[in-house]
């Protein structure tokens, strides 16, 4: 078995990761291009990412996992493995969040209206900006292994999956551009800068395919769908539900919950 979708090339999985990550600018531009935050849609977004990853994590990733493991090892010790590689994957995630400045946290809700409430040319902003944009490359790397590692298993949850994250990573495009535009008063910069923190992506899918490649067996490829699984319930209950949350919307959330779990159940239920 080999780490590659059905017609043998990963170039599909990586412009899905690609398309994932570049959504920073998506919210670069909306920080710069519009005049009110739209909490509604933001909050119920979230909450729609959050639905979707949670979904296929336990229905679709988690389940291929153990069945996949339980074929090798017999279905106890399978179920056992799968389990410890969700929460391998946790683990891990887990600790990336923590080496991440809490005062800097780029998951924070940030609003369109705060551009027109922070003094101009201030460095600590910008010092605050770099570090964001550091901040997200360091989170979105595990997210672009994970939409990788889906995608090239199985294209059609490679698209729900990169979907889910583009629309994770708007609010971080906000949170990059605001402090960074008003450090050094230039769009152009805010934006590239906040569209470069989402290239993370695209390099998190490479060090996949290049680190997992020459070990792939059934056995590993299990317990990676299994990790991918930890790694995206935790970014789902860690950063997606309490952003949207932030946005003062909580029923809104709950609602892109429910509604993302509806739409990945019908996708897989017409597709199967």
């Amino acid at each position: 078995m080999t780490i590659m979708n059905t017609d043998g090339s990963i170039l599909i999985p990586l412009l899905l990761t690609l398309g994932a990550g570049l959504a920073t600018g998506i919210g670069s531009a909306i920080a710069f291009f519009t005049r009110r935050t739209n909490r509604k849609l933001l909050s119920f977004s979230l909450g729609l990412s959050a639905g979707v990853m949670i979904y296929v994590s336990f229905v679709e990733l988690f389940a291929q996992a153990g069945e996949r493991l339980g074929e090798v090892m017999g279905p106890q010790a399978g179920m056992g493995c799968a389990a410890l590689s969700f929460f391998g994957g946790i683990l891990v995630i887990g600790i990336i969040d923590r080496l991440v400045p809490s005062v800097e946290n780029p998951h924070e809700a940030h609003l369109v209206e705060e551009m027109d409430s922070v003094p101009k040319r201030d460095g600590r902003l910008m010092r605050m900006g770099l570090m964001t944009a550091l901040a997200i490359a360091v989170h979105n790397f595990p997210e672009g292994l994970a939409t990788f590692a889906t995608a090239v298993d199985d294209s059609t949850l490679g698209v729900a999956i990169a979907i889910a994250v583009a629309i994770h990573n708007i609010p971080e495009g906000i949170a990059v551009s605001i402090p960074i535009y008003y450090a050094t008063g230039s769009r152009r910069r805010a934006f590239w800068l906040s569209l470069a923190s989402g290239l993370a992506e695209p390099v998190g899918a490479l060090a996949a395919y290049l680190l997992f490649m020459p070990f792939l067996t059934p056995t590993t490829l299990g317990c990676i769908l299994a990790a991918v699984a930890g790694i995206m319930v935790f970014i789902s209950i860690d950063e997606l539900l309490p952003a949207a949350r932030e946005y003062g919307e909580a029923h809104t959330s709950i609602y892109g919950v429910v509604a993302g779990m509806a739409v990945m159940a019908a996708s897989l239920v017409l597709l199967a």
